[in-house]
């Protein structure tokens, strides 16, 4: 199965120059995790609610101060079974997926769980 299968909707990003605070708010109002930072349609980084957790006593700092700047992703075209691999070789629970260098989604942990009755015979989770 591929990730562009499975991805919902647009992804919420946000600018570097947010508070931890607005970003916390952000991800709080759409019920989400994770917001890819992006300026000039260009991806910088993603923060997390860990980033923002981890810096609770200095909400006013801005995203860009905090954010994760290793960019991970993955190409939509990929398989589901890939990011698996991916995010456990790099001990993280996203990526941003990318589609001809933009943006399209974030697939997380979850939502490869989630489908995993749908992925290949020969694909196990231990």
């Amino acid at each position: 199965m591929k990730i562009k299968e499975i991805i919902k909707g647009d992804v919420i990003v946000i600018e570097p120059d947010l508070t931890l605070k607005e970003a916390a708010q952000i991800m709080s109002k759409n019920k989400i995790g994770s917001l890819a930072v992006i300026k000039n349609r260009e991806i910088l980084g993603i923060i997390t609610e860990r980033d923002v957790l981890k810096n609770i006593d200095s909400l006013k700092s801005k995203v860009s101060s905090v954010m994760t700047k290793k960019i991970i992703s993955i190409d939509s075209d990929s398989y589901v079974e890939n990011a698996a691999t991916l995010m456990a070789k790099n001990k993280i629970k996203r990526l941003l997926v990318v589609d001809g260098g933009s943006l399209v989604g974030i697939i997380t942990a979850t939502d490869i769980l989630a489908n995993s009755n749908r992925l290949n015979d020969d694909f196990y989770f231990f």
